[in-house]
C-alpha cells in the first residue's frame, strides 16, 4: 500500500455457513519480499466484506461485519478470515 511489494499470490475464499448464518471471508496473500502482507490481506478482506453486506443490506437491515483477525502469518504469508454475521 505505501511501498511497492513483490506479491505472488492472493486467494479469496468466501463461504456461508448454514447453521450459524454466518459468511466468512479468508484470504491468502503470499509475497517473495522480507516485508509482511498483513495490510494487504485486511484490505482485501474488508472489501470482500463491505461488497457482500452492499448486495444483501436490501434483504437484512440486521447485518453485522464481525471481528478481523490474523489467523497465520508465515514470512509473508497470511491468513485472514472475517466472519460476516447475520442476527435474528
Amino acid at each position: 500500500m505505501c511501498h511497492s511489494l513483490a506479491i505472488t499470490h492472493i486467494d479469496i475464499t468466501i463461504q456461508y455457513d448454514f447453521t450459524t448464518s454466518q459468511v466468512i471471508i479468508e484470504a491468502i496473500v503470499k509475497c517473495d519480499g522480507k516485508t509482511g502482507v498483513e495490510m494487504e490481506a485486511l484490505a482485501a478482506v474488508s472489501v470482500a466484506a463491505i461488497t457482500v453486506y452492499d448486495m444483501c443490506k436490501a434483504v437484512d437491515k440486521q447485518m453485522v461485519i464481525g471481528d478481523i483477525k490474523l489467523l497465520e502469518k508465515n514470512g509473508g504469508k497470511v491468513i485472514l478470515p472475517l466472519i460476516f454475521e447475520k442476527f435474528y
